[in-house]
Formats: C-alpha cells, structure tokens, sequence
C-alpha cells in the first residue's frame, strides 16, 4: 500500500471574478522508499498540490490517503494531529525563529505534540548531527548561513519521526553548491529512513535524481521519462 495517495485531488478558489481552476482530477501514489520530483511552470499549482498532501489546505474536491487511513475527512484538529506526526517539511523559506537556538528551532514540532523538554531537545540534538550541524546547534538561527539554516529546517522536518518528506524548493534560496549539499542530505535521510518524498523543483539536474519525475500543466499530472 502506498504510503502517500491522493485520489481525484481537486483545487478551485472562488473570487469576485469567478471561478478559477488550479487543477482537477489529479491522483498520486508514493511508496515508502520512493522519491518523487514535481515539476511544472511557476503558477501551475505545484505548492497548493503539496500544501493539499501535506493537509495545509483542504482540496475541493478528492481525497489524500496516509497509508490506509483518508486523513482529509479529519477535522481541523485531526488533520493538525496527522501532520505533526506524519509529515516532515521543508521549504525553500526555512521559516525558523532566527531568535531561537537551533537546537530549540528542530525540538520545536516534538514540544507542540507535548513531548518534554528534555526528550524533544535529546532527540534535536541527534537529528542535528545527522545533518552535521553538532558543532552550531546552540547558535541562535539568525547567526547561521542560508546553507545551515536549510539544514536545521531538515533537521527539524525529521525530528517526529516521520513517513512522509514534503520539500517545496527546498534549494531554492540556495547558491549551487549549497543547493547540492542539501540535495545530498535530502537523498540520504531519505534513504537511510525509507521516506516517501515528493518534493517540488525547478532544477532540471535535481528533478532528474529522483525516481520519478511528475509534471504538472493544464492542471492535470503526468508521468515524465
């Protein structure tokens, strides 16, 4: 069974002009151990398409499966309940509080599911390591470069342990080398973890490490390669 599924996903936003379809009819599966790269010109709808698997917004139409279990008939509090612990995020604005130490930054998902603060910091602390920042975890985020910075958001998207990795340009404020180490960390906890991964990229050399390649335009999905 696929660890990610969305069957007949839909999106269509109503304003004062109308309606206006994103995209519609659209279904995906993933398996635990498989990479997946989406691609598809700016304004196409691939980061509403991730926000609707990773249950940040609800689709007007379809369904998103986690396992066996369809998580969009949850509530708003069901749906936050399956995103803390199945999800992990990463996006191309690591979105962390440059106030906060690095190490308080990755602990922060496990304090929101209610874990204590000495478990969520120890399990921080691993997951820092595994993306080699164990020499800076005490530095505040702000004082980190942009490279860091994406590394403790990945950090931070794997401290819950989770089945699914959802990365939105995750290189994307990145320089090229920069971008390419994240690349490698990526692929590698996505190895080691045997994640189902979906992640969005406009770089044709990192869509092309991925297993598969979906292309979204005209608002439908297609296979590419």
């Amino acid at each position: 069974m696929p660890a990610l599924r969305a069957e007949g996903l839909g999106k269509t936003y109503r304003g004062a002009a109308g309606e206006v379809i994103v995209f519609a009819g659209v279904g995906i599966a993933v398996h635990a151990g498989e990479r997946v790269a989406l691609t598809g010109e700016s304004g196409v709808g691939k980061s509403t398409l991730l926000h609707l698997l990773g249950l940040l917004d609800e689709p007007t139409a379809g369904r998103v499966y986690y396992g066996e279990n369809e998580v969009t008939r949850l509530d708003a509090l069901g749906r936050a309940e399956a995103r803390n612990r199945e999800v992990g995020f990463v996006w191309q604005l690591n979105t962390l509080l440059p106030e906060f130490t690095a190490l308080e930054n990755v602990a922060m998902p496990l304090r929101i599911r209610g874990v204590g603060k000495h478990a969520a910091e120890q399990a921080a602390s691993e997951r820092l390591k595994e993306v080699g920042l164990e020499t800076r975890m005490l530095h505040r985020a702000g004082e980190l470069s942009g490279g860091e910075q994406q590394r403790v958001a990945l950090a931070r998207a794997l401290v819950g342990e989770p089945r699914l990795l959802l990365a939105d340009e995750p290189t994307g404020s990145l320089d090229e080398r920069n971008g390419a180490m994240v690349m490698d960390l990526l692929e590698e906890v996505h190895s080691r973890r045997a994640l189902a991964t979906v992640y969005v990229t406009h770089n044709p050399a990192f869509a092309a490490r991925a297993q598969r390649v979906l292309h979204l335009e005209s608002g439908r999905l297609r296979e590419v390669g």
